[in-house]
């Protein structure tokens, strides 16, 4: 059964091509350090170091979005 339903999935995506935009992971990447980094130092009990990097995980992680969001437009015409 989950055969036939790959192979469906296969036949209706066949001529598109998935665009892979490597900056989205080293993106991901970025916001799990920072994000990991801020919950060490408000676990340490540096709050301002915490809160600067809670604000820098934000940055970090709406740039990710945008360039997933930009990459998904700019090639959105070509599938």
């Amino acid at each position: 059964m989950m055969g036939a339903v790959n192979s469906e999935l296969e036949d209706l995506f066949h001529d598109k091509k998935r665009v892979r935009n490597p900056l989205v992971p080293i993106g991901a990447f970025m916001t799990a350090g920072v994000l990991t980094a801020g919950l060490i130092s408000f676990r340490q009990g540096n709050s301002r170091l915490g809160q600067k990097l809670m604000r820098a995980r934000v940055v970090v992680q709406g740039a990710t979005v945008a360039l997933m969001v930009g990459t998904a437009y700019y090639y959105g015409e070509n599938f």
